[in-house]
């Protein structure tokens, strides 16, 4: 028990430390200095595909937006709801925005990605911003995200909006992004390469690209097949020598990814093959869950039963739920989740083994009317 322990103790320590470093990191906001009179030009670019829950806010944040010289494209993508119409309306009371409707997906593009891709090429500005329609920009997120994309030649600059949750199932599942962001992520390293596939991260619910360096790259086409086009992306153009960085995106935007478990789970696992769900990589990141987070509570009973000193699984605890206080704080996420912390990253793990064996086993994912393999992408 005493091994066990102390083994507990570094798995919580090494992203406890981690998180101190990305804290300081990360919560330095950009503030846009800029030497040019003209203001810099943005294409807000909105996939959207039955999205008529989330559109009128969306264009209503978008419209907000300050300091640029602004468009804001809206491709609808086969939706059957009034998506559509309420595009329209708002494109009747501000020439800014456009509806534009998506062409029929052809043969192997993730539909997300082909509606990108075709936005990119209607697009006039010199930064592309696409977001998705659950997200509200706040009024200086364009001019923040294009200004420090310029002033450190960046070709791609993303962030986590701030994740709005208010179901059990969303306190559940959500939180895992920041976590995995802040206590696992390296940003000093990512930073100092910028052009280093293996530290890519870029979060798809917000994607500020440089044109010429998006289409150097290739842009939405190069991963057509993705469905975790934030991540891929952001790998492609580093492999390419296009440099990316990751800024907080809490003060920039805000999101309300899922509306329960259910929605939350499938909307995981469609892109966990992308990411954590592979063969090599899983058995590796459920040791160091496990032991960082949920293993220093079964010490602890064991513990508290007779067997072996409490002192290494306290000591774990509070490295563990320290860091995960911390990264909610910095994410501006709701205090709710953090007594519920073993519990999150024991669902996580269920849903990245789901993924992988689902892509074992040929099974598809369904999302948005569509079905897709839930293997690896290619």
């Amino acid at each position: 028990m005493t091994v066990a322990g102390w083994l507990a103790v570094l798995l919580a320590a090494l992203p406890a430390v981690l998180c101190l470093v990305n804290r300081w990191a990360l919560a330095r906001r950009p503030v846009p200095v800029s030497a040019d009179p003209a203001p810099l030009h943005v294409s807000i670019l909105i996939p959207a595909r039955d999205e008529a829950a989330n559109i009128g806010p969306a264009l209503d944040a978008a419209r907000a937006s300050q300091g640029v010289r602004l468009e804001i494209l809206v491709m609808d993508d086969g939706s059957t709801d009034s998506t559509a119409a309420i595009v329209r309306d708002h494109a009747g009371r501000d020439p800014r925005v456009r509806l534009l409707q998506a062409p029929p997906l052809p043969a192997g593009w993730g539909g997300k990605a082909h509606v990108c891709q075709r936005l990119s090429e209607q697009a006039s500005g010199d930064w592309l911003l696409f977001v998705d329609a659950d997200v509200r920009l706040a009024p200086d997120a364009a001019l923040v995200l294009a200004d420090h994309a310029r002033r450190h030649g960046m070709g791609l600059v993303s962030g986590v909006p701030r994740q709005l949750m208010a179901t059990l199932g969303e306190l559940l599942t959500v939180p895992m992004i920041n976590l995995l962001i802040h206590g696992y992520l390296p940003v000093p390293m990512m930073r100092r390469k910028p052009t280093d596939p293996s530290l890519a991260a870029a979060c798809g619910q917000l994607l500020l690209f440089e044109r010429s360096a998006y289409q150097r790259a290739g842009g939405h086409a190069a991963v057509r097949w993705s469905r975790h086009d934030g991540l891929q992306l952001a790998r492609h153009l580093r492999r390419r020598g296009i440099a990316t960085d990751l800024i907080d995106g809490a003060p920039l935007a805000t999101c309300r990814m899922y509306d329960g478990l259910r929605s939350a789970w499938e909307g995981f696992v469609k892109n966990a093959r992308e990411g954590m769900a592979t063969p090599a990589a899983l058995p590796i990141w459920t040791f160091l869950l496990l032991g960082g987070h949920v293993l220093p509570w079964l010490l602890l009973v064991l513990a508290l039963l007779g067997w072996g000193s409490p002192v290494p699984a306290l000591l774990a605890l509070l490295l563990s739920l320290g860091m995960r206080l911390a990264v909610t704080f910095l994410a501006r996420e709701p205090l709710a989740s953090v007594p519920l912390h073993p519990l999150t990253v024991l669902v996580a793990l269920a849903i990245q083994w789901d993924a992988l064996i689902r892509g074992g086993t040929g099974r598809q994912v369904g999302w948005k009317g569509r079905s897709y393999p839930s293997g690896a992408a290619p």
